[in-house]
């Protein structure tokens, strides 16, 4: 009688060295002949063998159960090999079966990527629990189409060593300092700064840090970055070893709430009064204060201007507020259009890549991000974002606006219809997760309530959630901020997006998604327009207040038709923002 195998490699010859089992019988047969005592010690061996093989059988299916009972269903997968081995890239790879987590879905052969540098856009060597999120999130998103080109993670890794050595309290830094505290232009050094203030809502923050950073990366400054009241909180530190927070005994700190149109040191006013054009190297003030928030004048403008980049370059120390994402302005002036062309082959790329680089939820806003996506999200087919911004005034919600929202999503075939006549027979085994983010909670009710006490047409199963409710901003509280970024991230992590126009808070999502959303056109005259939204043309952030002006025929240009990859955006019409030009490529 044939023993019954137990694990499916027992056929292997080298897990089992009897593939059959009959090995052991038919020597008892043999030794059968050859008398008594040779039987009895030959019974003796063939049950110390089998007795060896059977444990080692056991032993084997319990270490290496097979691979069906990984993925049962679909129901128990869990991402146990989240720790990090040695290697800086790992791929899992698992069959291809339903998988409910932050994985693609969608994959036709569901490969796990744990490729935790984005590619080489991250840098290695950083404690990972102390930003759980810098190499978590990979878990959580699709594959970029984007990839970062070889010049970007190379420059990314030079401005690195700069921060390195020139950040704050290093030697560098401090003779630096050395410029504000005495007013002196001393010897050069080979550390120039450009310092962030924090100032606005939290999407023009993320938003103009990115463009401060880019700026920093082209003049090969130091970026520091004013904490404000809640940055800290809300962001890791994004470079190795050296903080990128501007130090707290940073001698103009103080004065950054003060700082406008009218300081003496505004980079304007000084063009105004011709003391910034008239100054030598020797006597050039330590420090210039850019102004470039949205009402800024003709003479701020002018930082745009090559020969203006050319004049700052002497300037130690940069401060900048702004609330505007400028860089499609960026792309616009003659001496960075090489370097950002070898940074970004693909123009719309350019805030995707350098947001997913720099802002890192802190471990308690990672927290907020992941606990919500696991309990609502994870597990439908699709998951849609709509993300609600009005800027009407009143007690909302507002019908206008729902009516749009229901027309957008309907003509562009996001959602299906509703059945308010019969009922559904042949159910879809198909759900979608739709995750609604607004000040008010009375869009989210509508929306779910016609869902739920209606079937749709198509079967489909359609969830709403909301994660808060704030009723209107509270840009200095600390817990609205973490909601709000944590919303902005999980809006990133849908599939299909819709967004409202003139919304920074929409732009983030988009961008660090790698989504081209549908954008709802701004009301007029609290009336619903028609059409109710349209597809944009890159995911690219707007920057709603640039310059129409030609520096080097010193008059009023449209910068929106001045080179192919810098368009007027959808949502404002003076706007400009960053697209592919096909023949670029």
């Amino acid at each position: 009688m044939k023993r019954l195998r137990r694990n499916p490699d027992e056929s292997d010859p080298e897990t089992n060295p009897d593939p059959d089992g009959e090995g052991s019988f038919s020597k008892d047969q043999h030794e059968r002949k050859c008398g008594l005592s040779s039987m009895k010690m030959m019974g003796f061996f063939v049950v110390a063998l089998m007795v060896v093989s059977v444990v080692f059988s056991v032993s084997v299916v319990l270490q290496d159960p097979p691979s069906d009972g990984v993925l049962e269903s679909g129901k128990n997968v869990r991402f146990l090999d989240v720790m990090e081995s040695s290697k800086e890239e790992q791929v899992l790879e698992v069959q291809p079966q339903k998988v409910v987590g932050p994985v693609d879905d969608d994959a036709l052969s569901i490969e796990v990527r744990k490729d935790k540098l984005l590619g080489g856009l991250l840098a290695a060597g950083f404690d990972e629990t102390s930003c759980v999120s810098r190499y978590q999130s990979v878990l959580y998103r699709k594959e970029s189409q984007h990839k970062p080109s070889p010049y970007l993670i190379s420059r990314l890794r030079s401005y690195e060593a700069l921060h390195k050595r020139c950040g704050p309290y290093t030697e560098s830094y401090n003779k630096t300092l050395e410029k504000l505290k005495t007013g002196h232009h001393l010897e050069s050094t080979d550390c120039n700064y450009l310092v962030w203030i924090s100032f606005s809502g939290l999407g023009n923050r993320i938003l103009t840090l990115a463009s401060a950073f880019l700026y920093a990366l082209l003049t090969n400054r130091v970026l520091l970055v004013d904490p404000g009241t809640d940055m800290v909180d809300l962001f890791c530190e994004p470079f190795p070893e050296v903080s990128w927070f501007l130090p707290l005994d940073f001698p103009l700190k103080n004065q950054f709430s003060s700082f406008d149109q009218k300081s003496p040191h505004c980079y304007g006013r000084m063009l105004k009064n011709n003391s910034f054009a008239n100054s030598s190297k020797s006597i050039l003030a330590p420090f210039v204060y850019l102004h470039l928030v949205h009402n800024y004048d003709d003479q701020d403008k002018l930082f745009f201007c090559d020969e203006d980049q050319t004049s700052l370059q002497e300037v130690p120390w940069l401060i900048m507020k702004t609330d505007n994402y400028f860089v499609p302005s960026l792309f616009l002036i003659p001496t960075f259009e090489q370097q950002l062309s070898n940074l970004f082959p693909r123009k719309e790329a350019v805030f995707h890549l350098l947001g997913r680089y720099i802002f890192h939820p802190t471990n308690p806003v990672w927290g907020l991000i992941t606990r919500y996506y696991q309990a609502y999200l994870a597990k439908a087919d699709e998951r849609i974002g709509i993300q609600i911004r009005v800027f009407d005034t009143g007690t909302g919600p507002f019908q206008h606006v729902l009516d749009q929202i229901i027309a957008c999503t309907l003509k562009e075939n996001l959602l299906p219809d509703i059945s308010t006549e019969k009922p559904i027979i042949n159910q879809s085994q198909k759900s979608k997760a739709v995750l609604v983010t607004s000040l008010s909670g009375g869009y989210f009710e509508r929306l779910r309530d016609m869902y739920w006490e209606h079937p749709t047409v198509t079967g489909e199963v359609i969830g709403f959630y909301q994660p808060s409710h704030e009723e209107y901003q509270q840009t200095e509280k600390q817990f609205h901020n973490r909601k709000a970024w944590a919303e902005m991230y999980l809006l990133s992590l849908t599939d299909v997006l819709i967004t409202s126009s003139w919304s920074t808070f929409g732009y983030v999502a988009q961008s660090l998604g790698g989504l081209k959303p549908w954008i709802l056109y701004k009301p007029e005259n609290q009336t619903a327009p028609d059409p109710p939204c349209g597809r944009v043309m890159s995911m690219e952030p707007c920057f709603h207040a640039p310059p129409f002006y030609d520096c080097k025929a010193k008059r009023g240009i449209d910068t929106g038709a001045v080179v192919p990859h810098v368009r007027h955006c959808e949502d404002m019409s003076w706007g400009l923002k960053l697209v592919d030009n096909e023949s670029e490529l």
